[in-house]
C-alpha cells in the first residue's frame, strides 16, 4: 500500500516472529509485569470523588474557591450527621447524646459542632425567637406557671397525674357551679388530654410514640410540615490509605447511635452526610456499578468472542492478552496520576472494549490464514502483515482521541485522555506481543475455509445492490439529525451525577426541599465584617436576592423589648424552679393509686361535661387507659413504660427553659467562639451567605441568580457559580477536544491514506454517527453531563477503526467485492459488538453519572456500526475505490 511502507510492515512481522521464537519466555515476563503491577496496585490505588477536582486547579472559580477553604478549612471534609426526630424533644435528646458520645472518640472526630446545644443559645435561645412568638409563649408559659412547678418537683407519673387530678378538680367546680370563679383550667387541658390519649392508644397498639413538651408549650400540639431536624458537624479523622477514608468515622457514628437506640423504632432517624459522606458513598456506588459493569462486561465480550472466533485457544489467548493489558495500564495510571477520579475510572470499561478489538482483528486474520492451509509460522506472519499496518492506524486515531483531552480545563477528562490514550498503545503492543505468544504455545486448528458468508457479509452484499438508495436516506438522516441540534440540553448539576439511593445523597436531596438548608447558596468572602455587611445590604436590594447572612445576622433584633418580656416570665417562673425538692421516685403501689384516681375523675368529667371540648378530651383519655389497663395481667410494667413514653422527655425541657430566663443582652463579641470562627477568619476576612428567591435547580433562575450577585462581587463562589462555569468549562473543553481530535485523526489519514476519497470514507460514516448520537439524545431525552460529554470526541476515535480496516483490505483485494468473502467484515461487526457490550453494562450501573456514560456510549457505537457496515459499502459501490494492484497479495 502507498500509505503504510513496506519497511514497517514488515518490521511488524519480524517483531512477531521474535515473539513466537521466544513464546515461553514473552509468556513469562508478561506473568511477572502483571503480578507487579497487580501487587503495586493493591498499595496504592486511590480514587478522588470530588466533582470539583474534576476541573482544573487553573480555573477562576476554582482559585476563589481554595483562597475560602483556606481561609475557613473547617468547612472541608465534614460529615455531617442529620437527626430527625418524631418530636423536637427527641431530635434535641438526640443530637445532645450523640454529640457526648462522639466527642468521647477524639482520635476519630475533631470538633463536634452542635450550635443549638451551646451554652450561648442555651441561654439566649428565648432572644430569636420573634417580639410576637415570644410574647405568646410567655402568655402561655404564665398561665401553666403552677403546672410546671409541681412537675419540676416531681417529674413522675405520679406528679403529672395527681396535678391532672387537680385540674380535673377546678374544672368540675365551676361545670357543677360551685365556685363561680373555677372552670377555667390553668392549661389547655384538652390538647394536654388528647396527647396523652395519642401516647397511651400507641403504646397498646405497640407503635412509638413519646410526649412532646416542647410542643405543649410552645403551643404546637399539631405536627407541622418542617420535620423536627438537629444538626451536628465534625471533622473526622481521614484514613486516606484507604478507598473510604471517611469509613471508619461513618461506621463509629452508626455504631454510636444503634448502641443509644437512635433509630426509627425509637423516633429518630440519624443519616450522613456532607462532603466526607459523599466522596465516600460516591465511591462505593461507582466501585459497585463498574465492578458489576467489568464483570458483565467480561461475560458479554467472551460470548462474543465464543461467536465470532470460533476457537477456544484463540478465546482463550485474547481474554488473556486483554486481562494483561488492563492490569498494565491500571498501573500506568496510578504511576502516572496517582489517583483516579469519577471520570478516569471508566478506563477499565473503555480498554475492555478497544483492546479485543485489536484481538479479534489480528486473531481472526490469523485463523483465515489457518483455514486457508498456511501453517502456524506462516499464519502469524500473514496477521501482522495483513492487520498490523491497520491497527498501527486505529491505535494511533483512539489515542489522538483520548490524547485531544489533555489540554483542556476539564481535568476528569484529560486524566481519563492520558490513561485511555496510552492504554490504546498497551493494548497494540500486547495484541502484537502477548497474543503471538499465546497462540505459539498453543496453536489453533484448522477450521472452515467459509469467510464472508455471516451477518456482516450479508449485510455488505444487500447494501451494494441498493448503494444509492442507502446514501440518499443517509443524507436524508443527517439533514432531520441536523435539526435536531438546537434542542440538546447539557446538564449543568453535578448533583445529578451521584447515586440518588445512597443515604449521603438522598440526605442532601432532603435538605435541598428545606429552605432552611437549602445548599444552593453563594458564598463571597469580604475583606471584613463591615465590608460584608454593606455588601449585604446592596445584595438584598436584588430582585434576585432572598436574604444574605453574616456573623452579624447572629445578634438577635428588638433585645430591649424582648428582654423586658423574658424578664417578666423570670418573674413569675424562676419560683416555680427554685428547689428541686427531695421527693422519691414513686413505687408501684403509689403509681397505681394515682392512675385509678385519675381515671375516676376522667370519667366523672367527661360525664358531667359531656358536650364540651374539655369533656370529650377527657372521655377518650379515659378511654385510652382504660383500654391499656384493661386485660393487662403486669400493670406495673405498663405505667412504668407510660411513664417513660409520657415524661423522660420532660426534665430536659424545664431544664432549657430555666436557663433561657437567664437571658443578657447580646453583642457581636459575646457570640461563641466556633461561630465566630466560622464566619470570620483570623485574619479579620468575613464570610457572606447569599440565599437566591428562585429555584435554582432551574438553570436560568440560577443564570439570573449568580448573575445578578457576581455584578456586584465577581469572587462570589458556591455552589450556583460552581454549576454555571463548571458547565461553561466542560462545554469548552468538549468543543476543543472534538475539534483537536478531527483535526488530527483527519491529519493522519490524510498523511497516510493520502487519498481525499479514502478519507471521506473513513469520516463520512463517523459525521453521520455523530449527529445521529446527538439526535438520540434528544428524542430519548438523555441530556449531555460532566461524565456523558466524552462520547462525540470518542465516537471519532473508536469509530474510525472500523472504516480503516474496511478501506485498507479492500485496497488489498483484486477484485470490488473480494472483501466481503474475507475475515475482516466479521471482525468489524465483531469487534464493535464487543465495544457496545462493553460499554452497555455501564448502564446498568446505579450511579447516574456512570450510567449515562454507558447509555450514550453504546448509543454512539451502535450507530457508528450501522453506518460503517451499511453507508460505507454504499460509498464504495458509487464512488469505487482505487486498488493498490502492485501491492496485492492472494489472502
Amino acid at each position: 500500500m502507498e500509505s503504510l511502507s513496506n519497511t514497517y510492515r514488515e518490521f511488524l512481522v519480524r517483531w512477531v516472529g521474535w515473539t513466537r521464537r521466544f513464546a515461553v519466555l514473552v509468556a513469562i515476563a508478561a506473568v511477572l509485569l502483571s503480578v507487579s503491577s497487580v501487587v503495586y496496585l493493591a498499595q496504592n490505588i486511590k480514587i478522588n470523588t470530588s466533582t470539583t477536582d474534576m476541573l482544573s486547579p487553573d480555573l477562576p472559580f476554582q482559585k476563589q474557591n481554595a483562597i475560602i477553604r483556606k481561609a475557613f478549612p473547617q468547612y472541608s471534609n465534614n460529615l455531617l450527621v442529620v437527626i430527625d426526630g418524631d418530636t423536637p424533644d427527641l431530635a434535641d435528646d438526640a443530637a445532645v447524646a450523640l454529640a457526648e458520645k462522639l466527642r468521647g472518640m477524639p482520635k476519630l472526630f475533631g470538633r463536634v459542632y452542635d450550635l443549638a446545644s451551646e451554652p450561648f443559645f442555651q441561654k439566649n435561645g428565648l432572644l430569636y425567637l420573634k417580639t410576637d412568638k415570644l410574647a405568646d409563649l410567655s402568655d402561655r408559659l404564665a398561665d401553666a406557671q403552677p403546672f410546671l412547678g409541681t412537675l419540676w418537683q416531681d417529674s413522675s407519673l405520679r406528679g403529672l397525674f395527681d396535678l391532672l387530678g387537680l385540674v380535673v378538680d377546678e374544672t368540675l367546680k365551676g361545670v357543677n357551679g360551685k365556685d363561680s370563679q373555677a372552670g377555667k383550667p390553668p392549661v389547655d387541658v384538652a390538647t394536654v388530654f388528647n396527647a396523652i390519649a395519642d401516647v397511651a392508644d400507641a403504646q397498646k397498639e405497640g407503635r412509638f410514640k413519646h410526649l412532646s413538651w416542647q410542643n405543649l408549650m410552645s403551643g404546637k400540639s399539631k405536627k407541622g410540615d418542617k420535620i423536627p431536624r438537629r444538626f451536628l458537624l465534625t471533622q473526622p479523622a481521614l484514613d486516606f490509605g484507604s478507598l473510604a477514608p471517611a469509613g471508619k468515622a461513618m461506621k463509629a457514628v452508626r455504631r454510636a447511635a444503634a448502641e443509644m437506640n437512635l433509630d426509627t423504632d425509637h423516633g429518630v432517624l440519624v443519616r450522613l452526610s456532607g462532603t466526607a459522606a459523599l466522596s465516600k458513598e460516591e465511591l462505593q456506588s461507582v466501585e459497585e456499578g463498574m465492578g458489576l459493569a467489568g464483570i458483565l462486561s467480561l461475560i458479554l465480550v467472551l460470548g462474543l468472542l465464543g461467536v465470532g472466533l470460533r476457537s477456544k485457544r484463540l478465546i482463550f489467548a485474547t481474554v488473556l492478552t486483554l486481562i494483561m493489558g488492563l492490569i498494565w495500564t491500571a498501573g500506568f495510571a496510578i504511576l502516572a496520576l496517582g489517583q483516579l477520579s469519577l471520570i478516569s475510572v471508566a478506563f477499565a470499561v473503555l480498554f475492555i472494549g478497544l483492546s479485543v478489538d485489536f484481538g479479534i482483528h489480528f486473531g481472526l486474520r490469523y485463523k483465515e490464514a489457518i483455514d486457508t492451509g498456511a501453517f502456524h509460522d506462516e499464519a502469524l506472519s500473514e496477521a501482522a502483515r495483513g492487520v498490523g499496518g491497520a491497527l498501527t492506524l486505529a491505535a494511533v486515531a483512539a489515542a489522538i482521541a483520548f490524547y485531544s483531552f489533555l489540554p483542556t480545563d476539564y481535568r476528569g477528562l484529560a486524566e481519563l485522555g492520558l490513561i485511555a490514550g496510552t492504554g490504546m498503545f498497551i493494548a497494540f503492543s500486547a495484541n502484537l506481543t502477548v497474543l503471538p505468544a499465546l497462540l505459539t504455545l498453543m496453536p489453533v486448528k484448522p477450521g472452515s475455509a467459509k469467510w464472508g458468508q455471516g451477518v456482516a457479509g450479508s449485510a455488505q452484499e444487500f447494501v451494494r445492490a441498493r448503494a444509492k438508495s442507502v446514501v440518499v436516506g443517509a443524507v436524508l438522516l443527517g439533514v432531520g439529525a441536523t435539526a435536531l441540534l438546537p434542542q440538546v440540553q447539557f446538564d449543568f448539576d453535578p448533583m445529578n451525577l451521584r447515586d440518588p439511593s445512597t443515604e449521603s445523597v438522598s440526605t442532601l436531596i432532603d435538605l435541598m426541599a428545606d429552605s432552611r438548608t437549602n445548599p444552593y447558596s453563594i458564598t463571597i468572602l469580604a475583606k471584613s465584617l463591615e465590608a460584608a455587611e454593606a455588601l449585604g445590604k446592596r445584595l438584598t436590594k436584588l430582585p434576585e436576592v432572598k436574604e444574605t447572612i453574616t456573623l452579624a445576622k447572629f445578634v438577635p433584633k428588638n433585645q430591649d423589648e424582648k428582654l423586658e418580656i423574658i424578664e417578666s416570665m423570670a418573674l413569675y417562673l424562676s419560683p416555680a424552679f427554685q428547689n428541686k425538692g427531695d421527693k422519691k421516685p414513686p413505687n408501684d403501689e403509689e403509681l397505681a393509686r394515682a392512675t385509678k384516681e385519675i381515671r375516676s375523675k376522667l370519667g366523672n368529667l367527661a360525664a358531667a361535661d359531656a358536650s364540651s371540648v374539655t369533656g370529650r378530651s377527657a372521655a377518650r383519655l379515659a378511654r385510652a387507659l382504660n383500654s391499656l389497663l384493661k386485660t393487662d395481667e403486669r400493670p406495673e410494667q405498663t405505667l412504668r413504660e407510660l411513664e417513660t413514653r409520657l415524661l423522660s422527655g420532660l426534665p430536659n425541657r424545664l431544664e432549657s427553659l430555666r436557663l433561657s430566663l437567664n437571658a443578657a443582652p447580646v453583642e457581636l463579641k459575646d457570640l461563641p467562639k466556633n461561630l465566630r470562627e466560622r464566619r470570620v477568619a483570623s485574619d479579620g476576612r468575613a464570610r457572606l451567605k447569599v440565599y437566591g428567591k428562585g429555584d435554582m435547580l432551574d438553570r436560568e433562575q440560577l443564570i439570573d441568580f449568580v448573575t445578578a450577585v457576581r455584578s456586584l462581587a465577581p469572587d462570589a463562589v458556591g455552589s450556583p457559580v460552581v454549576i454555571l462555569e463548571s458547565g461553561r468549562a466542560v462545554i469548552a473543553s468538549f468543543r476543543d477536544a472534538g475539534l483537536v481530535s478531527v483535526i488530527l485523526i483527519g491529519l493522519l489519514l490524510v498523511v497516510l491514506l493520502r487519498r481525499i476519497r479514502d478519507i471521506l470514507y473513513v469520516f463520512a460514516p463517523l459525521l453521520l454517527a455523530a449527529l445521529l448520537t446527538v439526535a438520540a439524545s434528544v428524542l430519548f431525552k438523555v441530556p449531555f453531563n460532566f461524565a456523558n460529554v466524552i462520547v462525540l470526541p470518542l465516537l471519532f476515535g473508536l469509530g474510525v477503526a472500523g472504516g480503516i480496516h474496511l478501506v485498507l483490505r479492500e485496497r488489498d483485494q483484486t477484485g470490488s467485492a473480494d472483501v466481503l468473502h474475507t475475515s475482516t467484515p466479521r471482525a468489524v461487526m465483531f469487534s464493535a459488538l464487543t465495544t457496545i457490550g462493553s460499554f452497555s453494562t455501564i448502564a446498568l450501573s446505579s450511579h447516574p453519572g456512570t450510567a449515562s456514560m454507558g447509555v450514550l456510549l453504546s448509543i454512539a457505537i451502535v450507530l457508528t456500526l450501522i453506518c460503517t457496515l451499511l453507508v460505507l459499502p454504499a460509498l464504495m459501490v458509487i464512488w469505487p475505490v482505487t486498488r493498490d494492484l502492485g501491492e496485492s497479495r492472494k489472502q
